[in-house]
């Protein structure tokens, strides 16, 4: 298969699949009733696809479809970015991607090791699909995979139904490079960032990146306990930066532009380390980092929800820096 399109075309496409899938805002309740997903996928650039999840939490409601499930159409097979949450999610995805292609999927990657990136790796496997993950995302797995398929059965319910932990079969630990069809993948572990075992893949022929939860720009990004916000920033300077992708399809959120993603997180990491630096410097304790100034990003999805718990992760982090 030969891929021949101007940059003008996949401009176009880009923005056509932004404007017409809408904002996935977490106020906005299901967009595609009639399917386990929450939106149906669309093409981003010709061969590339993603069903975009909700900004909000997981919930029954949106069938904990809060991330984005992308999929890379070649002449030689189907390349899956994130399982699903569930193996249901992973059999509507699949039934999507049907629609599109007779091209069997090949690989399914997890983007790290939460649950919505890999509980639906049952279904996958099932299939007889490989699934590719980085070495701490199965650490992660083997280490909590009951616990997140739990919190998922109290979730989703009835739609928790056929889901089981199932590990990635091939791992990685830098990179992981697939040919196919003509077309070259690059699965990447640039560094630490958001999660342990965050994956990204790389097509640099086309200039896209699917960058997993290293990059965010319409909900607030999470940090987690034990999450390091200088490494991420080190990673993004240093191994990010210089790809400087044109088209960017992100963990959360729809496709958009490197600019974009930088600003939201690089921007937002370094604006919130500031403020705790200050904070710090000043004699400021725990209680008192809840309060810094934030109000610059409160148009985010999800600021109500992390941006006071964010403060103090980064205050405990930078406490003894």
């Amino acid at each position: 298969m030969k891929h021949l399109f101007s940059a003008a075309a996949i401009t176009a496409a880009a923005i056509t699949a932004t404007v017409t899938a809408g904002r996935a805002s977490e106020d906005i309740a299901d967009q595609y009733p009639q399917s386990e997903l929450y939106s149906k996928p669309v093409e981003v650039i010709p061969h590339v696809f993603s069903a975009i999840g909700a900004t909000a939490p997981p919930t029954y409601e949106n069938s904990g479809h809060n991330n984005n499930l992308s999929f890379i159409v070649t002449g030689e097979g189907v390349v899956v970015m994130n399982a699903g949450a569930s193996a249901r999610l992973a059999a509507a995805l699949h039934a999507e991607i049907r629609q599109v292609t007779d091209q069997p999927v090949v690989l399914v990657i997890n983007e790290n090791g939460q649950g919505h990136a890999m509980l639906g790796n049952s279904y996958w496997r099932d299939q007889g699909v490989d699934i590719l993950a980085h070495v701490d995302a199965v650490e992660e797995t083997t280490e909590n995979g009951d616990f997140i398929l739990q919190g998922m059965q109290r979730y989703n319910r009835d739609k928790a139904e056929g889901t089981r932990v199932e590990h990635a079969n091939i791992t990685f630990e830098e990179e992981y490079d697939i040919s196919l069809g003509g077309v070259e993948i690059n699965v990447l572990h640039l560094g630490p960032a958001h999660d342990p075992g965050d994956a990204q893949v790389w097509i640099p022929q086309w200039g896209l990146m699917i960058t997993g939860d290293i990059a965010f720009h319409e909900r607030m990004l999470p940090i987690f306990e034990g999450t390091c916000t200088s490494c991420w920033l080190e990673t993004w300077e240093e191994k990010l930066e210089p790809l400087a992708p044109t088209y960017v399809i992100p963990g959360h959120g729809h496709p958009t532009n490197f600019a974009q993603v930088r600003r939201y997180t690089h921007d937002y990491l370094v604006d919130l380390r500031g403020k705790i630096r200050d904070h710090l410097d000043a004699g400021g304790d725990l209680a008192g980092a809840y309060y810094v100034d934030q109000s610059e990003w409160k148009n985010l999805d999800t600021f109500e929800e992390l941006a006071t718990k964010n403060a103090g992760r980064v205050f405990a982090e930078m406490e003894w820096e």
